[in-house]
């Protein structure tokens, strides 16, 4: 016989709690891993703008160079110590320093200076000698018949245009000065092919003012020596002119451009024979070898004659040689 007793009510509702309550429970697991797979696969798998943004970034970053720290500025007081002893110490070595032109007046002096341009000091000064002797005055000069002068001028090279220089200053000085070269900077460069450069050559060993002659030389010294950056003349000459005082000017126009000439050149600097080698930013850009760079050296220390036929005493007794004549030798 079968037993065939009934299962309580109680315990059939308590069962059929138990499976819904499962069910509801593994339906929200379901739920939250197919939220979490989402957000993994959104992550994973950024979409094509996400993607392409991201690149155009990257390349930018890549191409973009990294930006090098500047070097520490020199403070300016030091700047301002170091250039002035630099001045000394060329004093020291160039006491007899001067204007590398011939010239016994302040007429002679401008027309020199506006025929240095293009070519050196010393090919001016076996030139002008027939020059001023043909035509010693502003009066003469502006009379003069162009061919004649563009002859004696020739060696200078640009002679035509510096012709045209020379009879025009010589007119306008007979025409508004009364024949007299001015002192004044701003009735300089009033007269054709006479610059600031020009100008202030004049006033300063002319007229005993203060200038600043800011030469190829010059130019190329003071950015060595890291006095200024400046590239154009007229603030090269504003930057300088603030680290001494203006009395000074004119002498240290010289000290730079004998040093320029004579040791620190353009091509070789003569590093290892240099007497402001300690204070140079620039060491070691020529050659450093004492004994080489000896054989570098120019005009008095090296052996060899100056720019000027009829150079200053000082300059003799230092052991000078006096530039040839044109023709000699």
């Amino acid at each position: 016989m079968t037993d065939s007793t009934p299962v309580k009510p109680t315990a059939k509702k308590a069962a059929k709690k138990a499976t819904a309550t499962t069910k509801k429970t593994t339906a929200t697991a379901r739920k939250v891993t197919a939220t979490a797979k989402k957000a993994t696969t959104s992550k994973a798998a950024p979409s094509k703008a996400a993607v392409k943004k991201t690149a155009a970034v990257k390349k930018t970053a890549a191409a973009k160079p990294v930006a090098k720290k500047a070097p520490v500025a020199e403070p300016s007081t030091a700047l301002v110590r170091r250039a002035r002893r630099i001045n000394r110490e060329l004093a020291d070595v160039y006491p007899y320093a001067h204007p590398e032109l011939d010239f016994e007046n302040p007429f002679q002096l401008v027309v020199a200076t506006v025929l240095s341009a293009q070519t050196t000091d010393l090919r001016v000064n076996q030139t002008t000698p027939a020059l001023f002797a043909k035509y010693p005055t502003p009066e003469d000069l502006a009379a003069a018949n162009p061919e004649e002068v563009e002859e004696i001028l020739r060696p200078t090279g640009f002679f035509r245009a510096k012709t045209k220089s020379v009879i025009g200053l010589s007119k306008a000085l007979a025409e508004e000065f009364g024949g007299e070269v001015p002192g004044r900077l701003e009735d300089l460069v009033r007269l054709p092919g006479v610059g600031r450069k020009t100008a202030f050559v004049v006033l300063g060993n002319a007229f005993g003012r203060p200038g600043i002659t800011v030469d190829t030389h010059f130019q190329r010294l003071v950015r060595r020596w890291e006095w200024t950056d400046e590239t154009e003349p007229d603030k090269i000459e504003a930057a300088v002119g603030a680290l001494f005082p203006k009395s000074e000017w004119t002498m240290l126009s010289h000290h730079v451009i004998f040093h320029g000439r004579r040791i620190c050149h353009a091509r070789k600097p003569a590093c290892g024979a240099c007497p402001i080698a300690p204070l140079c930013p620039a060491y070691g850009e020529g050659e450093t070898d004492p004994e080489k760079a000896r054989k570098l050296l120019k005009y008095e220390k090296g052996g060899y004659p100056g720019q000027r036929l009829n150079p200053p005493q000082a300059y003799l007794d230092a052991g000078g040689i006096p530039a040839p004549p044109l023709g000699a030798g």
